[in-house]
């Protein structure tokens, strides 16, 4: 459900800024709106699922997601849709960290590696799914149609609070403590490069990939809503294939090479994209997604393994925040920049650029060196039995 917040409207970026008469230059606005309140969202709920339960809180986000996505496709204007899309954000903000606190409170280890894998390959999974979803949707039926998909999140709200067994003890300590705590851990150099990682991986999905890609595959290939879609899906294939596989190089490879590699790859494969044929653009899409699932279950599982039981909800969304960070400073940047040089232009800058930062993380040696250890079987909490 979180992947339908922005995945499925990609594909139509410029078919719905065409309908409301507005440039290319506010696709940005459009992409960034869905997550801008989540980068205060996302720590608050966290907090709150803390001191609450995962349950109590999942299940609001879930209905405020599914209720003002679809309502976007009623909007009468592009103001309206850009609100619709806001508040909407305010639902979708809970739902990713909430999901791997899940699987953080119950499993450790390789076990909690494997499974954030499996996690993150379902996300890819329907990063392959939704882009074509959406691009078919546009040319059989219209724009507007894609958001009734959103309203698939009222039915999994709906199951969630029949069968989701949470009993989570609501928590009376004082909350300013919480606070003080969270702050300390965050303090600490390991957790926050992690993450600043995280914001900077999807600050070039969002921005790069997902906000650029489309409109450069208009402009400079003259490709259709369904032809972009299964662009955009190649991806999410080879990343929901390297996710299933990531528990078999955490067991052999450090967190601090893992990262720099894929950092390094998303380098290399958009100098590719913006100077390359389409033949060329797609095989370098395949590769972006081999470091996008070896990348972000990885540094998922940082953050996991070093976050305290009482207060894991709050860390993990404190990463998502930092995620919507660069979900929404991504597509606005982009969105700039494509005003100002051509998309082939803004592709080889910031493939240098993120390159740069891959070689230099990779000096750094900042990023824990160690592997993790296997648990004591599949579905061992990590904490004993509340």
């Amino acid at each position: 459900m979180a992947l339908l917040n922005n995945s499925v409207l990609m594909s139509s970026t410029p078919e719905i800024l065409e309908s409301f008469g507005e440039p290319v230059s506010r696709a940005g606005l459009l992409i960034a709106t869905g997550t801008v309140t989540g980068i205060v969202a996302a720590p608050a709920i966290g907090f709150l699922a803390d001191r609450h339960g995962r349950k109590r809180v999942l299940v609001p986000c879930l209905l405020v997601f599914g209720t003002f996505g679809s309502l976007g496709g009623f909007a009468p204007s592009f103001e309206w849709l850009l609100v619709v899309r806001i508040i909407q954000g305010l639902g979708s903000a809970g739902l990713i960290n909430l999901v791997v606190v899940l699987i953080t409170d119950h499993w450790s280890g390789l076990d909690r590696a494997r499974l954030l894998g499996q996690n993150s390959a379902v996300i890819t999974g329907f990063l392959a799914v939704f882009p074509f979803l959406g691009g078919a949707t546009t040319d059989l039926f219209g724009w507007r149609w894609n958001f009734a998909y959103y309203a698939m999140a009222l039915l999994v709200g709906a199951a969630v609070a029949r069968h989701l067994d949470d009993p989570w003890v609501t928590r009376r300590d004082p909350v300013g403590r919480q606070l003080r705590l969270a702050l300390a851990e965050i303090a600490i150099p390991v957790n926050a490069v992690t993450m600043a990682l995280g914001s900077l991986t999807f600050f070039v999905m969002f921005g790069v990939f997902l906000t650029l890609i489309p409109i450069h595959l208009d402009e400079v290939f003259d490709l259709g809503p369904t032809q972009r879609g299964l662009v955009a899906a190649v991806p999410a294939v080879t990343s929901t294939i390297t996710s299933l596989t990531v528990t078999w190089f955490r067991a052999r490879l450090s967190v601090g090479l893992m990262v720099a590699t894929g950092l390094g790859v998303f380098g290399a494969t958009f100098v590719a994209m913006g100077l390359g044929s389409l033949w060329l653009l797609v095989a370098a899409a395949a590769v972006y997604g081999l470091a996008e699932g070896l990348t972000i279950p990885t540094l998922q599982d940082v953050v996991a393994e070093r976050a305290p039981e009482h207060l894991r909800g709050v860390l993990m969304a404190l990463w998502v925040g930092g995620l919507r960070v660069g979900q929404t400073t991504g597509p606005l940047v982009v969105g700039m920049a494509i005003g100002w040089w051509s998309t082939e232009t803004v592709l080889t800058l910031a493939g240098i650029t993120v390159g740069c930062l891959a070689v230099a993380l990779g000096a750094s040696r900042i990023l824990p060196s160690g592997r993790p250890m296997a648990s004591d079987g599949p579905g061992s909490p990590v904490d004993g039995n509340r």
